[in-house]
C-alpha cells in the first residue's frame, strides 16, 4: 500500500533530483540560444585618426572684473565702449581667442552677466571663467 500507517523515526535518505535536472535543462537551453549571439561578429569601419596633432594657437584674453565694476582687458583698464570694440575685434579674427573672465569675489552679478552677454552678442564662442586669486 502506498499510504501505510507505519511510523518510522529515520530520515528519508533519497534526494529528489528532479528540480536539479529541470534547472540544468533550462540553463542548457539558455546557453544554446545565447552562444551564437556571443560569437557573432560585426564588421565596423572606424575612422582612422591622423598622426598630425592640431595645435591650438589661439591666444587667451583675460578680462578681469574688479569688485568696484572696473574692467581690465589683459591688465589694461577699459570702459564699456572700449570693451565692446575689443570684443568685436576678437570675434572677427580667424582663430578666435579664448576669453577668460576673472570676476573678483565682490563683483556684482549684473556686471558679470552684462560682460558675458556682450561677449556672446559680439560672436565670441570660447568663453571661460577663471578663479580669482
Amino acid at each position: 500500500m502506498a499510504f501505510s500507517a507505519r511510523v518510522e523515526s529515520s530520515a528519508i535518505s533519497n534526494i529528489n533530483v528532479t528540480p536539479l535536472v529541470d534547472v540544468l535543462l533550462v540553463l542548457l537551453i539558455i546557453f544554446m540560444i545565447t552562444a551564437p549571439v556571443i560569437t557573432h561578429k560585426t564588421r565596423i569601419d572606424l575612422p582612422q585618426g591622423s598622426h598630425k596633432t592640431i595645435v591650438d594657437q589661439a591666444d587667451t584674453v583675460r578680462l578681469t572684473i574688479h569688485a568696484d565694476g572696473a574692467l581690465y582687458w589683459n591688465d589694461i583698464p577699459v570702459d564699456e565702449p572700449q570693451l565692446k570694440t575689443q570684443l568685436a575685434i576678437a570675434a572677427q579674427q580667424n582663430l578666435q581667442p579664448r576669453l577668460s573672465i576673472d570676476a573678483a569675489d565682490g563683483a556684482a552679478y549684473q556686471a558679470v552677466a552684462h560682460v558675458l552677454s556682450e561677449a556672446k552678442a559680439q560672436g565670441l564662442s570660447r568663453i571661460d571663467f577663471a578663479a580669482s586669486h
